[in-house]
């Protein structure tokens, strides 16, 4: 797991935070899909959609909430969202090929997902796409991190955009490999609040204990 709790660098560049790459990657799941029925594969941690929508259930949250997936990718986070029996879903992803990918698979399963291709460093894009009860982003603030242009410019619109597209009591659950829980709280510190923390398995290595991921569930700040 990358870290850089104790200092103020970047990540560095990397090919994961191309819009690039990901098309390339979605253009060999598409054809994966058409040929074996193979959804894809996920990016890490495949388990941690699964204890989101636990902490979602165990803690009411409404099945008519309104929830957005950022970079939804395939879509399945959605798709076992759908049902658990909530209903109002939206996926977004900047990849064309991702949203194909996600529709095609919705479809044949017969789940209803509203999908759109959209880019989350653009504010008129994201103020179009309304406003929401729940945004769920399972490394897609990783993605950006890894931008090999200008990385921390990006991280900030991002999170700005994120807070305008949250209701006021809204709940904002990230997920991330690069970031520990400490960093995710002080770069989120002007717009968002820790509401609670998803707990991760855990490993210990040198007489330290540490996750393998992070999730956080924070709450917008309001005034």
């Amino acid at each position: 797991m990358s870290s850089i709790e104790d200092n103020d660098e970047e990540l560095g560049g990397s090919e994961l935070g191309t819009k690039e790459f990901w098309q390339s990657s979605y253009s060999n799941e598409i054809s994966n899909y058409k040929s074996h029925g193979d959804v894809g594969e996920v990016w890490f941690d495949e388990d941690s959609q699964f204890r989101v929508i636990t902490w979602m259930i165990k803690n009411d949250i409404k099945p008519e909430s309104k929830i957005i997936d950022l970079g939804c990718g395939n879509g399945m986070m959605l798709i076992e969202l759908a049902r658990e029996g909530f209903t109002h879903l939206t996926g977004v992803d900047y990849s064309e090929l991702a949203i194909e990918l996600s529709q095609n698979i919705a479809k044949d399963q017969e789940i209803a997902v509203d999908y759109k291709v959209a880019d989350l460093l653009d504010a008129e894009c994201c103020v179009s796409l309304g406003l929401f009860d729940i945004v769920h982003d399972k490394g897609t603030y990783d993605a950006v991190s890894l931008h090999p242009d200008d990385p921390k410019s990006k991280r900030e619109m991002y999170m700005s955009n994120v807070y305008n597209m949250l209701q006021d009591d809204g709940l904002f659950i990230i997920t991330s490999c690069n970031w520990t829980e400490t960093e995710l709280c002080k770069a989120f510190v002007d717009k968002f609040v820790r509401h609670s923390v998803i707990p991760a398995p855990s490993f210990k290595f040198g007489g330290k204990v540490g996750s393998v991921v992070t999730s956080i569930v924070f709450k917008k700040l309001n005034g």
